[in-house]
């Protein structure tokens, strides 16, 4: 085990933990079961679509176990604690998910890498890893997805995608390096929030 695999569970967590808080706010999954499915599928949605692409098998929730346990028991402290969650963060869903963006892209990225595949699809295959599990939360739910949504969701994702990979070309401790980039990820996407930053539309 390293330290890769449990911030690759730490990701897992955090966005089945994203899943079934917006279930939950929707008032329409009452059952700890559907609870539990719309988290693991937010929470390994981007993931396997990831492997399939790349052709990788089998896909890291067969093979272990952790993933599914790790999941079920995030679920539950979504669960347990959705009123302390209301109450310590205003928009808990958003700061859930917005810490599952940061480290999915970037671990998506390094699967990618690993795997040998060229730097510029490692960094789509790490967008997707990101994206496509909460692109499946947001459908379940009824929402518009936030990959459509008017504030910056890809950009994010994107800028520290190639910061990770300008990094790794000047030597940066690989560790410090997910740190960094999973941390511009996560700040780019709050202040995008908060200050509403948008690109230019493109109107039709």
């Amino acid at each position: 085990m390293t330290i890769w695999y449990f911030i690759d569970l730490a990701g897992t967590s955090v966005f089945a933990i994203s899943g079934a808080l917006s279930a939950l706010s929707k008032k329409i999954y009452h059952d700890l079961v559907a609870l539990f499915f719309v988290g693991f599928l937010t929470a390994v949605g981007g993931g396997t679509v990831r492997d399939v692409i790349m052709g990788a098998y089998p896909i890291a929730w067969i093979r272990d176990p952790a993933y599914l346990i790790v999941i079920l028991l995030s679920v539950l402290v979504a669960v347990a604690g959705r009123t302390w969650w209301r109450g310590a963060f205003r928009r808990p869903l958003v700061f859930f998910d917005t810490i599952g963006l940061g480290l999915f892209t970037i671990l998506g990225m390094q699967k990618a890498l690993h795997a040998g595949v060229n730097d510029w699809a490692a960094i789509v295959l790490g967008i997707i890893t990101a994206l496509f599990g909460g692109v499946i939360r947001d459908t379940f739910v009824n929402d518009l997805p936030l990959i459509l949504d008017r504030q910056l969701y890809v950009t994010p994702c994107l800028t520290g995608a190639l910061l990770y990979q300008l990094n790794a070309s000047l030597g940066l401790d690989p560790t410090l390096n997910v740190i960094v980039s999973a941390g511009l990820i996560t700040l780019f996407r709050l202040m995008a929030i908060r200050k509403d930053w948008t690109l230019p539309r493109i109107e039709n």
